[in-house]
């Protein structure tokens, strides 16, 4: 990736490891209250400046009529995941709100673990563009790309009931 993390939202280097754990407990924090992705089961298994990463075990209640993870699961978790990535750059006043997203849907949501990997692939201080990608994991065989979004956010600042 190259993100560079002084780009948005950093503090000097002398701040750095502070701003680190900061964003990571602010990211977790905000995702904890997320009843979507709690009623999905879906877990925050990895946080990095400009990079997420949810995880989600397969649930027959979050298939569609063939057997499949959801397209608006897979929706739902890649949006997740690129929208908490935008967050891990901007300063810790600010919030974030997706206001557009596309999705590929390469393969069907077959496994039984997934992953969803959302990445900074422009950041800014008021638009941040990200990528992800989710892939299905089963024990037979490696990770299997199965859906990619861009997505764009808008960095919120100073508006009532829409926080951090």
């Amino acid at each position: 990736m190259f993100f560079h993390h002084a780009t948005v939202g950093a503090t000097s280097n002398t701040g750095d490891r502070e701003h680190t754990v900061e964003f990571r407990e602010r990211i977790r924090r905000s995702f904890d209250r997320q009843a979507a992705m709690a009623t999905i089961g879906a877990e925050l298994t990895r946080v990095e400046q400009g990079s997420v990463e949810i995880e989600l075990p397969f649930d027959e209640k979050l298939t569609q009529q063939h057997g499949f993870l959801h397209a608006g699961i897979i929706s739902a978790a890649l949006d997740a995941a690129g929208t908490y990535a935008a967050y891990s750059v901007i300063d810790p006043d600010a919030s974030i709100l997706t206001i557009e997203f596309k999705v590929n849907l390469m393969s069907p949501g077959r496994g039984e673990r997934f992953l969803f990997r959302g990445e900074v692939t422009k950041p800014g201080t008021t638009i941040i563009v990200s990528d992800g990608r989710g892939y299905a994991i089963s024990q037979d065989g490696p990770a299997k790309l199965i859906a990619s979004m861009t997505g764009t956010m808008m960095v919120i600042r100073g508006r009532e009931g829409i926080e951090g």
